[in-house]
Order: C-alpha cells, then structure tokens, then sequence
C-alpha cells in the first residue's frame, strides 16, 4: 500500500493497516472485536492530508488521499446517506497528529454496523429483545420522594408513548426485585426491533440501548419521540439526583461526557442512516 511521503517501508503489522487495509486480503477473524476498537494500543499517526468521500455502490465510500478507506474488518467503509458520509469524514479531517477513535464516535459506530451487524442482524435484534423484559423505565425508586417525582415525570410519558405507538404495556416494580413482563409486550417490542433493516440504525438502537439500559428510551429516539438530549437524560435519571445530593466525581463525569458522546453519535446515525 502506498505509504505517506517520507514515511518508512510498513511492517506487516503496520498500525494503519487497521485502517486502509489492502485489496484482497483476508479479513481478521473476529470483525466485531476490530469494530470495538480491541486493538494495538499505540495510535496510529495521521497518514492523510484529506479525508472525503465519494459516491459507490451502496452509498458514498469515505476516501483518504483519494484512495478508498476501509474498516477494521477490511471492508470498505461505505456510509448510506451523504449526510452521514460528511459528518464521518469531518471526524477524520479533525484529527490531528495520530488517528484516535476515542474522537470518532461516529466512524467507531460505522465500523460496528459494517462489521459486526450487518452479517448478523439476527443475533443483535435477539440480543436487543432481551432489554424488553428488563427496560430500564419499569424499575422505580420507593424513595425518596423528589427521585420518584423525577422517574414518573420522565419516564411516564415514556411508557404512555410505547403503549399508544406499539400497544405495550409495562408492569413497573418498585427496587430491583426482577419483575416479569407481559409474554405480548416482549413479543411486540421484538417486533419492533426486527422492523429495523438497516445495520446503521439498528446498530445505532443497539448502542442508545445498553448507554441507557432502555429499549424503550432507544426506541423514543429512533423514532423521534425524544431528541437526543431528552433520551440522555431520560437514561441518566438516578444518576443526575445522585450528583445533585453528593455532588459529582470528576472521574465519573468524565466517563459520562465520553458515553453520552458514543449516545449522541448513535442518535445522528439512527437520524441520517
């Protein structure tokens, strides 16, 4: 592969390989462990002046220097609208010196769909249905008052919009004794998540759901009920009360902000895939 100028004869575990790859060669056996980013710890440097897109099949395929770019996996990385294809190729454009995923939600995303749901929408939905049952939004605080104030006045109007939008109804549980759902509540929300057929969007729904531990909150915002920043918060409910009574951890907030950052990603891909 052709290297930057004045770069040096690449080894063949050269780091920007995880990105460009080559044509023709064979992709690493565990494509969704490579879209999570389970890969060499040092950052590759920056080995592109610019980074854009063009039109191919499918969609519009991310390009560095011109040539075509590609996913952990070795497929190229081909986003379904321009619209996305510009933000991703924003998130390339903006880094500077090394090539740091931690600062591209959006790509880490997109090699997820590529790799790791597209081949297997099955056993993500299946995965994704499993939240049906625990949703988030059916646990309830006894006490104290201002927290169970707060989780009914977010999370009712929730629960109200997936009984009228799918015709669920949620038994809710006071604690965290497991309480179990109605057999056709599950059976419809799982009807719901197989009616998502792009790998973008469902791996988008997938990402909402386990940063908020709602199915139900995913699906708000898929669906345009909630704007990214209601779902945040709707997901984040308990935690925003317990920062309010004893104060925040920088430690913690700082993880927060990084996970509300892949949320916010999920959103936009869900909304321009």
């Amino acid at each position: 592969m052709t290297e930057p100028k004045n770069a040096a004869e690449p080894k063949a575990d050269d780091v920007t390989r995880d990105w460009l790859g080559e044509p023709g060669e064979t992709p690493r056996p565990d494509p969704r462990a490579a879209a999570r980013g389970h890969g060499k710890p040092v950052l590759p440097k920056r080995f592109y002046e610019q980074a854009a897109f063009d039109e191919a099949e499918g969609g519009y395929r991310l390009t560095l220097d011109g040539r075509p770019a590609r996913t952990p996996a070795r497929h190229f990385l081909v986003l379904p609208t321009r619209a996305l294809a510009e933000r991703v190729a924003e998130e390339w454009q903006a880094q500077v010196g090394v090539i740091d995923p931690s600062k591209m939600p959006l790509t880490r995303l997109a090699n997820s769909a590529i790799d790791g749901v597209a081949d297997r929408r099955e056993a993500v939905a299946d995965d994704l249905g499993a939240y049906a049952g625990t949703d988030l939004v059916a646990y309830r605080a006894g006490d104290p008052p201002r927290l169970v104030a707060a989780q009914g006045e977010t999370w009712d109007p929730i629960i109200a919009w997936a009984y009228e939008a799918f015709g669920v109804r949620l038994i809710l549980s006071e604690g965290v004794m497991h309480v179990e759902q109605p057999e056709d509540t599950v059976a419809a929300l799982r009807r719901e998540i197989g009616k998502v057929d792009s790998p973008f969007r469902l791996a988008a729904l997938h990402t909402m759901t386990t940063l908020t531990g709602s199915l139900l909150i995913a699906l708000a915002v898929l669906h345009g009920r909630l704007t990214p920043q209601e779902g945040w918060a709707a997901g984040h409910v308990d935690e925003t009360f317990q920062t309010s009574v004893w104060g925040g951890d920088a430690e913690a907030a700082a993880r927060l902000v990084a996970r509300k950052a892949e949320f916010e990603a999920a959103a936009e891909t869900a909304a321009s895939a």
